[in-house]
């Protein structure tokens, strides 16, 4: 990897740190060509401390380690992307990253749908929340329209009208989620079973 260390006539690159599962930033830190070397030597990613003037190995003290998955370097030569398993929190103030965010996985549009759904039949009144009126109708009646909606996609797969099949499709994942909730679940708990599936 042909890095370019002497850019800024410090000996030094920003090594951005990222969770190879959730793909979440977790902080930023400065290597050296020393620090670099010993992180690919010893799989646990290692650090230029400026404060401290010397190397720093994530977890030294706090037993906090950030395992080496991948290195990627950027256009310009001089910037690393560090994907890691972490262990415990990443920042030294005990928080899972450096901006106070949790490490979670996130599906993006997915989960802020997962967030109105949860909302709405939490706070939404029934006679003007669809969600709110079909979660109080019981877990039966979500079940039941899950089905409804999946012979519906069955149907539509078997014509060639593209935009029916994925409007079906999109009526089916948004149910499927509320029977999600309904059962006191959230996506990424069906796909912890499918990374447990995994080969």
């Amino acid at each position: 990897m042909n890095i370019n260390f002497n850019k800024n006539n410090d000996g030094l690159v920003p090594a951005i740190i990222q969770d190879a599962t959730t793909k979440n930033v977790l902080m930023l830190g400065y290597m050296n060509q020393e620090a670099f070397a010993k992180t690919q030597e010893t799989k646990r990613v290692t650090f230029f401390s400026r404060t401290k003037n010397r190397l720093w190995t994530k977890g030294e003290e706090s037993g906090n380690v950030l395992h080496l998955v991948d290195i990627k370097l950027d256009c310009d030569k001089d910037t690393l992307l560090i994907s890691v398993n972490p262990i415990g929190p990443t920042c030294h103030k005990g928080t899972d990253t450096c901006w106070n965010e949790p490490n979670e996985e996130n599906f993006g549009f997915i989960s802020k749908l997962e967030t109105k759904i949860e909302n709405r039949i939490k706070n939404a009144d029934t006679n003007n929340s669809y969600v709110a009126s079909l979660f109080s109708e019981g877990i039966n009646k979500v079940a039941q329209k899950v089905g409804e909606e999946a012979v519906e996609v069955i149907i539509e797969a078997k014509d060639n009208n593209d935009d029916l099949f994925l409007n079906e499709s999109a009526d089916l994942l948004f149910h499927y989620l509320l029977l999600l909730q309904a059962k006191g679940f959230q996506l990424k708990d069906v796909v912890d079973v499918l990374k447990g599936r995994e080969k």
